[in-house]
């Protein structure tokens, strides 16, 4: 039996912790921001990093929790997707796009996706 399974799960839970923080806060900063500015920048397409973000919001948790939990956790995902976007009728320069949602919802899916094959055998 291998010993890293908490301290594993313990590091991808304070990494998705992370990556929800900066999704939340990317989603909800004005579009004039240093931030948005730098990101815009990048010359992204913008379905393509919600995309992305979402992908790691589905795929951290897949990796090593629970399925009960991941019952609880991949819906709740999407849906802050969903409830972020309608957050930015409410940001200056942000504007509310449900293909947004689509991507959210897509990233949260193949994030899962991708992630059972390497999943490991977890215990609820």
């Amino acid at each position: 039996m291998r010993h890293d399974g908490p301290a594993l799960r313990s590091w991808l839970r304070l990494v998705w912790a992370a990556l929800v923080v900066l999704v939340v806060t990317g989603s909800l900063l004005p579009g004039s921001s240093r931030v948005m500015r730098a990101l815009n920048r990048l010359d992204l397409n913008d379905k393509f990093e919600h995309f992305a973000a979402y992908g790691g919001l589905g795929f951290l948790p897949t990796l090593r929790e629970a399925a009960a939990r991941l019952r609880f956790v991949l819906p709740a995902v999407a849906l802050m997707g969903v409830l972020l976007e309608f957050g930015q009728l409410y940001s200056p320069g942000r504007t509310y796009d449900t293909r947004d949602m689509l991507a959210d919802l897509a990233g949260v899916t193949v994030g899962f996706l991708v992630a059972l094959p390497l999943r490991t055998s977890i215990k609820a």
